[in-house]
């Protein structure tokens, strides 16, 4: 293995808060990959340099400010952004207003990020930390990109599919969900808590109610007996939410004893632990309580890439007709196919294959025009196939 660096770095001035940036590049054969998974995500990639032989390439994919955390794809655009006039006039503005807005919220979603963002320790995290930036700032924009937001969800389902390897997929799957699962058991605690403060709110109000100086002593007799009825009401629902209380905490124990049998405990060493967070799972749940962008497991990121490559076909901007408007097709309905939504999968095979069968035909006499087409032609077919019998279990 060769000790030299895979990377060349390029010096870049951040559109937002003018900080000179040293960014990474990757190398040309740096690293090699094996094949890909059947929503392109690259498998058996292999470092020609030891050290980074745990890193996800994709931890190079975003460019982060160090300063400001604004983020966007490391590309050739970004690069030479200060010579593209469209982003400087219809989109650097508002963008850098909304970014420089919430980065002054001490509590924003971005500084939550920045906070987990530690390349060397946490490579493969911070990858993901970056794509969620990317999508943010994105998101700041007046027109959003759907497709790049599209691309960049599918990207970060391949991150959490890589951060699963090593343990049985089935109990990284089954992380995800348990994740999902206790960020809704805590949306329901804090519903439960709510309640009872609430209720302590009215009980003070209406005390003050009937023991106001101000009503005659008529009025005050036909008060009265209401009161021994509120308070009946008031003992039977405080009751009610002391019980309620208890169940939770049954099912607050009842969550942590299943996911101890099923996947492991939070407890012992802590090795899962990341940034004050039980697990990083922990960690994205808390922010996606205050954005729905953000998602925690490779189910969700493909969901939403599905979604963000469908809004992108139907509006047309940014795929352009022949293999590329095949390749969206087909990653519309894989996608929608690993995510368990069989009826939108079948409706976009179907069009990726008519699709892709007339541009094969439009193009017969020249096959470097439709070599794609006929990889994608081909993965549909076989994947449309799989569908079937996934439907018929």
């Amino acid at each position: 293995m060769s000790n030299e660096s895979p990377f060349f770095n390029s010096r870049i001035e951040c559109p937002v808060c003018k900080t000179i940036n040293e960014y990474e590049s990757i190398k040309v054969g740096a690293y090699v990959e094996g094949e890909r998974d059947t929503d392109f995500c690259p498998t058996g990639i292999k470092w020609r340099y030891e050290k980074y032989e745990s890193y996800n390439p994709l931890v190079f994919f975003i460019a982060t400010c160090a300063n400001c955390c604004y983020s966007r794809e490391f590309n050739s655009s970004f690069k030479e952004w200060q010579s593209d006039s469209h982003f400087k006039t219809y989109r650097l503005k508002t963008v850098r207003a909304s970014h420089l807005a919430q980065l002054g919220d001490g509590d924003s979603v971005i500084k939550k990020f920045a906070s987990g963002l530690d390349v060397p320790r946490y490579p493969n995290e911070s990858a993901i930390i970056k794509l969620h930036l990317a999508i943010l700032d994105e998101e700041l924009s007046e027109r959003p990109n759907f497709l790049d937001l599209g691309r960049w969800y599918l990207r970060l389902g391949w991150v959490f599919r890589d951060l699963g390897k090593g343990e049985n997929p089935n109990k990284g799957f089954l992380k995800g969900l348990l994740a999902e699962i206790k960020s809704q058991y805590n949306q329901l605690l804090a519903s439960v808590n709510n309640s009872k403060e609430i209720c302590s709110v009215f009980k003070r109000h209406l005390n003050a109610h009937f023991e106001t100086d101000r009503i005659s002593a008529e009025m005050k007799s036909l008060m009265m007996p209401f009161k021994d009825q509120f308070t009946a009401k008031l003992e039977e629902f405080e009751k009610s939410a002391e019980a309620n209380q208890q169940q939770l905490n049954a099912l607050e124990n009842l969550l942590e004893e299943y996911q101890t049998m099923t996947v492991g405990s939070d407890d012992g060493d802590n090795a899962g632990s990341f940034g004050g967070f039980p697990a990083f799972t922990d960690f994205l749940s808390d922010i996606s309580e205050n954005w729905d962008g953000c998602v925690i497991n490779e189910r969700q990121a493909l969901t939403k890439a599905a979604h963000y490559y469908k809004q992108a076909f139907i509006e047309g901007h940014h795929i352009s007709q022949g293999n590329q408007q095949v390749q969206a097709l087909y990653l519309i309905a894989e996608l929608s196919r690993r995510t368990g939504q069989h009826d939108q999968a079948k409706e976009y095979f179907a069009s990726t294959i008519k699709h892709g069968q007339e541009l094969i035909y439009r193009n017969r006499n020249d096959k470097s025009q439709t070599a794609l087409a006929r990889k994608i032609l081909e993965l549909a077919i076989e994947q449309n196939k799989i569908l079937k019998e996934e439907a018929k279990a």
